[in-house]
């Protein structure tokens, strides 16, 4: 019969064994999606935004030269990769307007929307607009001007997937990455 030394030194170790089970499955198992925005110049990022496989994300913004409106709706795939589904404008600006072959042209009101696009874009770099053009970064619940944190940077929209531990700590610990807690 084991003393009661021994059972503590044999309870440690099983508890240190299925600690570190624990720990090697939610690094192994997928756990969602991740979008990072980051300076191109590869400084700490911008936004870390949790995602869920089929969850969208908004760029607005007011075109440089027409000052309307302008509407950009992404998609995550589960793989993690960004496509373009769908843009609404207020009227054509300058590169603004119908792709042949993509989407379908359709009217809300005032604005002219292309829908149905699912183009893929995979990682892309924006030229972060100065305030007044807003580049806003629409996701759930949050706005978040990126013009109004660094006008003028060139920054890298990256889609990537994530272990169920990352996503465990960023939904439980840290949250998501959104400047200003907006």
């Amino acid at each position: 019969m084991a003393g009661p030394v021994e059972f503590s030194v044999r309870s440690r170790w099983i508890m240190a064994g299925l600690a570190f089970c624990l720990a090697l499955v939610l690094f192994l198992l997928p756990g969602g999606l991740e979008l990072t925005v980051t300076p191109v110049g590869g400084q700490d990022p911008l936004l870390v935004l949790p995602m869920r496989p089929g969850e969208t994300f908004t760029i607005h913004y007011y075109h440089s030269v027409e000052n309307a409106p302008i509407w950009e709706t992404h998609r995550l795939d589960k793989e993690g990769r960004i496509f373009i589904e769908e843009e609404k404008y207020l009227k054509f600006g300058a590169g603004m307007g119908k792709m042949p072959g993509v989407g379908r042209m359709v009217m809300e009101g005032p604005y002219e929307v292309i829908k149905d696009m699912h183009m893929p874009t995979g990682n892309f770099i924006l030229r972060i607009g100065s305030p007044g053009v807003d580049h806003t970064v629409i996701w759930r619940n949050h706005r978040i001007n990126l013009s109004a944190l660094a006008p003028h940077v060139a920054v890298r929209f990256t889609a990537r997937k994530v272990s169920l531990a990352n996503m465990v700590w960023r939904t439980l610990v840290s949250g998501p990455s959104i400047p200003g807690g907006q």
